[in-house]
């Protein structure tokens, strides 16, 4: 009686995952999707890839897609239980480390963008230019190395040369070899975060005293700055709590494997899925200029408005 209990229990676990797993496919293929037309409309007029603001937001969208892609497809291949040589899974999870980096700091350039186009108008155009946008998106991709460096060091220093060649499923814990690992990753995380916020948190007292000061038009912009800024901090935050998450997964997987289950799966649809929605809704819809381009594309072109 007891087998047949367990037997019971285990296929109810396994129902629950598969229908956790399959509920997940859906959501990232249609965040998949709203980033492709997104991305679509941003390459078919030449103001947006001009533009220091869309550029970063297409950055954002590429990142967040590739993130998508990369975490997904690990979780399904942890679903089957489908193991890969370690050091191809290094591979993948360094991409993932970068670019779960680059997001949010896009996200501090953008606050930053905006803090010179309200606060400082007259240099805007100087030190907003493609040019400078392009210096800048490599500025990140480097800023956003250093993390990923760090923890491939520690991994590097720490694994032995046969490790390399051994199957296992591949997940980000993978280059946590010790605890103290761990805690490196998370200090270095924790100061980006923390000198990110600061930025978000200067960027916005300083667009909130010129909306104070200001009137008609240009409260109406610095207004709509302050609420994009706010948006990016909570982005921000979100983000924050994902590289928590790890920790706290491991802490209950020594305790409860369903509240493990139950956990993780909440962790990435809130901290995972929802950040990479944010960005479409930010520029995507609330973005005057943008989002009568996208109407426009939508509708084949029967959409008309002169911006």
């Amino acid at each position: 009686m007891a087998d047949n209990n367990s037997l019971v229990g285990g296929e109810v676990v396994r129902l629950q995952i598969k229908v956790k797993l399959s509920i997940v496919q859906i959501l990232v293929i249609i965040f998949l999707s709203i980033n492709f037309f997104l991305i679509m409309t941003f390459f078919r007029k030449e103001y947006f890839y001009t533009t220091t603001r869309y550029i970063l937001f297409a950055v954002t969208l590429l990142s967040d897609s590739l993130i998508l892609f990369i975490s997904n497809n690990l979780n399904i291949f942890t679903y089957f239980g489908f193991n890969m040589q370690v050091w191809m899974c290094v591979i993948i999870n360094v991409v993932l480390l970068l670019y779960m980096i680059v997001t949010p700091v896009t996200l501090t350039a953008m606050t930053l963008e905006r803090y010179v186009a309200i606060c400082m108008p007259l240099h805007h155009a100087e030190l907003c230019s493609t040019r400078s946008t392009m210096h800048c998106i490599l500025i990140i991709h480097g800023l956003s190395s250093v993390p990923c460096i760090v923890v491939l060091s520690t991994f590097f220093a720490s694994g032995s040369f046969s490790l390399y060649k051994q199957y296992r499923l591949c997940s980000v814990e993978i280059l946590i070899l010790h605890r103290w690992q761990g805690h490196v990753r998370s200090a270095v995380h924790q100061f980006y975060f923390l000198i990110m916020a600061i930025i978000i948190l200067f960027s916005y007292i300083k667009i909130m005293k010129v909306a104070k000061a200001a009137s008609g038009e240009d409260k109406k912009s610095s207004g709509k700055g302050l609420r994009t800024v706010i948006l990016h901090g909570f982005q921000l935050l979100l983000c924050l709590i994902q590289m928590w998450t790890p920790f706290i997964e491991s802490t209950l997987l020594q305790f409860d494997f369903m509240l493990f289950i139950n956990v993780r799966y909440s962790n990435y649809v809130l901290f995972n899925l929802t950040p990479r929605c944010l960005s479409p809704l930010i520029y995507g819809l609330r973005d005057e200029t943008f989002f009568h381009a996208l109407k426009n594309y939508a509708f084949f072109g029967l959409y008309k408005r002169i911006v």
